[in-house]
């Protein structure tokens, strides 16, 4: 459990790599009106499985550790459950035509869904340290 437990808390940092990556690129294709690549796609779906991924080890680290379902834990699955839900609904204008819009809405799911991720690692002890 101690691997699962080291992977799911260095995850955290490739997220965080990620959402800045696609927070610039998105954020220049925006103010640039640049045309919406595979290669924005892609950051797109690699911050959203990274997310998904670091789901699946926290579940399994919240069923295997023991001792019940602590309040904090709980909180933390819950609130990171919403991030990757807010992360998703880039799903929603996959198949728009309009490249700003598509830049936009990207880059509004990736900030909002990093703000609850920070959250909801900030509830936990020691935030983004621990771990």
């Amino acid at each position: 459990m101690d691997f699962i437990l080291t992977l799911h808390g260095a995850m955290r940092w490739l997220v965080l790599v990620l959402a800045f990556l696609a927070v610039v690129k998105f954020g220049w294709g925006w103010l640039r009106r640049r045309e919406y690549t595979s290669l924005d796609r892609g950051l797109m779906l690699a911050y959203t499985i990274t997310l998904d991924l670091n789901l699946l080890l926290g579940l399994i680290l919240l069923l295997a550790l023991g001792g019940g379902f602590p309040h904090a834990r709980v909180e933390h699955a819950v609130t990171m459950l919403f991030a990757i839900l807010v992360a998703h609904t880039n799903a929603a204008w996959r198949h728009s035509s309009s490249a700003p819009r598509k830049f936009r809405n990207n880059l509004l799911a990736v900030i909002i869904s990093l703000a609850v991720v920070m959250v909801a690692v900030f509830r936990l002890r020691g935030g983004w340290m621990w771990g």
